[in-house]
């Protein structure tokens, strides 16, 4: 009988046509060099497309088609391969027409076999193949570099290390990506395959190859004894693994093993993994015994007959080809939406309950990983920044783009009081109602606090009690560096106005236009900026040489009129004394002195600019507009008349990603900007919604939060924000508590730090429905001008009677409210907030008419009018003759269709902060206009506005400390 042998080698091939009749031509070589280096050069070829028509079985050419050479099993397994590979790639191309897998080859020489043999097929399939020489004395840390960039490069389906034993180290093998591994060599592959397990894994596609030859045999070798003969590793384990599956026995034999001449005789076949010392004579093969040779036999460079090799190396590549349309498949599945598989934290409430930091401190949190794995989010679109929270990247949005949106809550609050209302804790409460206990996917999203008031008055912002952002202390201080992204944009923004300023006062324009455009190795030319600025000056010009005198003065003064600067530096910390300061009183800078003044960092227009902006080129086109003065002609100076916006967009690239944080029972938040609530819109980030949005699913909540009242906050949050972003929110949760009711039911003023008058602590119920029928309604009307349902969330604390908790909720439901709910989320967590999450869940299931309170396009007055009379119950507005003449100049500008941002006291409804209630038929005074460009709206003060906070007698600092032995904090709340 015969002796089939089939013999693998990985060489140059010299490509022939193929035979009459034959299916599979040969491909010419097509690899242009791209780049060359000591250590690597790089060869990519491009494909070729699929072939045209019906699918057909692949017949390849090597020789006679006879089965007594052994060849027809191996063009007929080619084929089948190459065809239902063919169908994978055009399945995934109906659905994704702009996906083409692809192989990068990676290897160590330029010795192109391997690419040739995978070349022919990937022309067949429609595959793209990539080929990456490195040098041959290439280094480990060469050849990571290398994987580490294939590893992150998307448009990689798969990775064939064509590299020397001794170059595949255990860091090379552990580096490559196991989902890109389409040989099967890394330790989790190979895991897998032993395991039975590849589902997410790789069969080696020699192994593979091997396999089909042996089954494709004339004779059943099911139950027959297969010998591995050398070899070592993943494929001789994997060759082993496989074999044993399919009914075989299989032995394995060293190349010098004393009984190798008995196992080969015994053998019903013989699979010979690496080149030996001495071949195995024919005399030694049982009759109808298989025999395959899987080592490379000839050198580079050798040539061969394609009647009598590399069968084996074409079955192998047909394998590999269909690895990486595998992987291709599992990655375009891992960019679907993934369901959430989250893992609660238990709560073990404490009663008395502890303070926040001992509770915070408590609960161990999962790592950040962890739970972004459980919310579906890729490991790609993590950037950890340690142990407990991480910034997200925008791509997701690119990848959920189809993906429903969820519910859309926002939490606000009636007018704020010194006895707190609690926004933060219910928002907070009410994620964890949703997810930790009713199981629903819900997703918090909160403003960064400030380190003022963390260190002022006010403390912390991440909830309190149960109901907490863990670790608060990380949540509280630093976070991931935000704010001083913003303080280091802002600061540089104002070092700009001063410099340019000096530089126009000292220089002649020749002497400015030389150093603004300096001539570089003889070569004078424009930055992108100053030709964006010469555009705006109607100057349509590129040659520098080419600017008249007039131009290059126009072009080079920004003439700022020191006294309209409207820019100052910040600094996150509350200090009076910056209010108001001197700048240049040095002798250097040569008397240009002006007044100019401090904002704590929040406040900057920037922090409103990250809060609104829905990418980066929005965020980075927002702050070129942003206008830091105006020229002494009358016309607005801009960050990018200064030439320094496309800094500001390098400086906040990483700011512009929301930080993923966890509640104390696990479920996820979102904490990203925070605006100032009087001259900004004080709401969290367009961005961490619309991620989050995105995350939870259409069945899934979003709940987020506005700062101060819901005449301030929530309004801005419907007529800034909601512009900015097309969003539209579901339901609003209005949050109360008893005793501030009583205050604006006419209860006596509270100081801090002393001891609660009677009336707020034991039971007042006339108290109670008087501030009920005055604040409480209004804000519900408020929320209802925009057409949004209300959910009253009385949030209950100890001293608080049952019959004031029935009132309330009583009269809530009578103004118009959907449903008014107690809940005890401080003291209980979630659990506690049970009712509030069913009562949302049924609000935001009913049909919203959300609307606009007014139409952009109408006049700045109008719409100041609008808000003064609608939402604070004003009975009409006074503009200051400045006012008016601002109004004048910005309608000149064509900011006049911007939306409004009123910036006035939070403590009252009217512009008077100890008027409480609703207080009706006021005038509201406009003593001064102002906008911010970028950020998008115009800001009336009302009344005097602090943008820098001070410092009162006992700041919260005196009680903030550190245990140098532990690391731990205390003091913070």
């Amino acid at each position: 009988m015969k002796l089939a042998t089939i013999r693998s080698a990985c060489c140059n091939l010299r490509a022939r046509a193929s035979r009459p009749g034959g299916r599979f031509s040969g491909i010419s070589r097509g690899c242009v060099p791209v780049a060359t280096s000591s250590s690597r050069t790089i060869l990519r070829t491009a494909s070729s497309p699929p072939s045209s028509g019906t699918s057909r079985t692949l017949t390849a050419n090597f020789g006679k088609q006879s089965k007594e050479d052994g060849w027809s099993e191996c063009n007929r397994s080619v084929g089948e391969v190459v065809g239902n590979t063919k169908e994978a790639i055009a399945a995934i191309q109906r659905r994704n027409p702009e996906i083409q897998p692809m192989l990068v080859i990676l290897q160590a020489g330029e010795d192109n076999s391997v690419l040739e043999i995978n070349k022919k097929i990937a022309g067949e399939i429609g595959l793209k193949t990539t080929q990456i020489c490195l040098a041959k004395s290439c280094s480990e840390d060469e050849t990571v570099e290398e994987l580490l960039r294939l590893n992150d490069d998307p448009s990689v389906h798969g990775v064939f290390l064509h590299l020397p034993s001794t170059s595949l180290t255990s860091r090379v093998l552990s580096t490559l990506k196991p989902e890109k591994d389409v040989d099967g060599i890394t330790d989790l592959n190979i895991g897998r395959l032993v395991r039975g397990d590849t589902s997410k894994g790789f069969v080696p596609p020699k192994a593979s190859a091997v396999l089909e030859l042996l089954r494709n045999h004339d004779a059943p070798l099911k139950g027959k004894s297969v010998l591995l003969v050398g070899g070592q590793g993943s494929l001789r384990l994997a060759m082993q693994c496989l074999i044993e599956r399919s009914g075989m026995n299989a032995q394995t034999a060293d190349w010098n093993s004393k009984s190798l001449k008995t196992q080969v005789m015994q053998a019903d076949a013989v699979v010979t993994l690496s080149a030996g010392s001495v071949d195995i004579p024919p005399s030694w093969v049982r009759p109808e015994a298989v025999i395959i040779h899987c080592e490379s036999a000839l050198e580079p460079g050798d040539d061969i007959d394609l009647s009598s090799s590399s069968a084996l190396g074409y079955l192998t590549a047909a394998y590999r080809a269909q690895n990486v349309v595998q992987s291709c498949r599992r990655w375009l599945q891992e960019q679907q939406y993934r369901p959430w598989r989250l893992h609660s934290l238990k709560l073990q409430p404490l009663n008395p309950v502890p303070t926040d930091i001992e509770i915070s401190r408590a609960q161990k949190p999962k790592p950040v990983d962890q739970l972004a794995e459980e919310i579906g989010l890729l490991p790609e679109e993590l950037e950890a920044y340690g142990r407990n929270k991480a910034k997200v990247r925008l791509s997701l949005l690119d990848r959920l783009n189809s993906q429903p949106d969820g519910k859309y809550v926002l939490v606000a609050g009636i007018t704020p009081t010194p006895l707190g209302e609690g926004k933060s804790t219910v928002t907070i409460g009410l994620v964890q109602a949703l997810t930790a206990h009713l199981k629903l996917n819900s997703f918090a999203c909160l403003r960064q606090p400030s380190q003022g008031p963390t260190f002022g008055v006010k403390g912390g912002a991440a909830g309190g009690g149960y109901a907490q952002v863990i670790p608060m202390e990380e949540f509280n201080l630093h976070l991931t560096g935000d704010i001083h992204a913003i303080t280091a944009a802002n600061n540089l923004v104002a070092a700009a106005i001063d410099a340019r300023m000096l530089h126009e006062a000292t220089q002649s324009d020749k002497a400015l236009f030389n150093r603004l455009v300096p001539s570089v190795n003889g070569v004078r030319k424009f930055s992108p900026i100053q030709i964006s600025r010469l555009q705006r000056l109607g100057i349509h010009k590129t040659d520098p040489a080419s600017l008249t005198p007039h131009e290059v003065s126009s072009f080079v003064r920004l003439d700022l009129d020191p006294s309209k600067i409207t820019w100052h530096r910040v600094v996150d910390t509350n200090d009076r004394f910056l209010r108001k300061i001197t700048v240049g009183q040095a002798t250097t800078e040569k008397g240009q002195i002006r007044e100019t003044g401090f904002d704590i960092a929040v406040a900057s227009e920037i922090m409103a600019i990250l809060a609104l902006a829905d990418s980066l080129k929005d965020m980075k086109d927002r702050l070129a507009r942003m206008v830091v003065g105006t020229s002494s002609s009358g016309e607005p100076v801009t960050a990018e008349d200064l030439g320094v916006s496309g800094a500001l967009a390098v400086l906040m690239k990483d700011a512009i990603k929301p930080t993923l944080m966890q509640t104390l029972e696990g479920t996820p938040v979102f904490v990203h900007a925070g605006p100032f609530a009087n001259i900004a819109h004080g709401n969290s980030s367009v961005l961490a919604d619309k991620l989050a949005l995105k995350l939870v699913g259409k069945d899934g909540y979003v709940v987020t939060e506005a700062g101060f009242g819901a005449d301030i906050g929530m309004e801005k949050f419907f007529n800034i924000k909601c512009r900015a972003s097309g969003l539209r929110p579901n339901v609003v949760v209005l949050v109360a508590t008893v005793r501030a009711l009583k205050m604006h039911g006419g209860g006596p003023n509270v100081s801090a730090g002393a001891p609660l008058p009677k009336e707020y602590i034991d039971e007042n119920l006339s108290l109670v429905a008087s501030g009920c029928r005055s604040n409480l309604k209004k804000q519900i009307q408020i929320a209802h001008l925009f057409g949004v349902p209300v959910v009253v969330a009385l949030n209950a604390f100890r001293t608080d009677t049952q019959a004031e908790i029935d009132l309330v909720c009583q009269i809530a439901r009578e103004c118009g409210a959907s449903d008014a709910v107690p809940c005890q989320h401080w003291s209980q967590g979630g659990r506690g907030s049970l009712q509030l999450a069913k009562a949302v869940k049924e609000a935001a299931s009913r049909p919203a008419n959300f609307q606009f309170l007014y139409n952009t396009e109408m006049p700045i007055l109008e719409k100041i009018r609008t808000i003064a009379q609608k939402v604070y119950g004003a009975e009409d507005i006074e503009l200051s003759p400045e006012a008016r003449s601002k109004i004048d100049y910005y309608n000149q500008q064509g900011y006049g269709s911007l939306p409004i941002c009123m910036a006035k006291t939070h403590l009252s409804l009217s512009h008077m902060p100890d008027k409480k209630g609703a207080p009706t038929g006021f005038v509201l005074p406009i003593r001064d206009v102002r906008a911010s460009i970028g950020a998008g709206f115009i800001y009336p003060l009302v009344g005097t506005m602090s943008t820098m906070p001070g410092l009162p007698t006992r700041p919260c600092f005196y009680d903030i400390d550190l245990d140098p032995v532990t690391e731990e904090i205390s003091g913070l709340f």
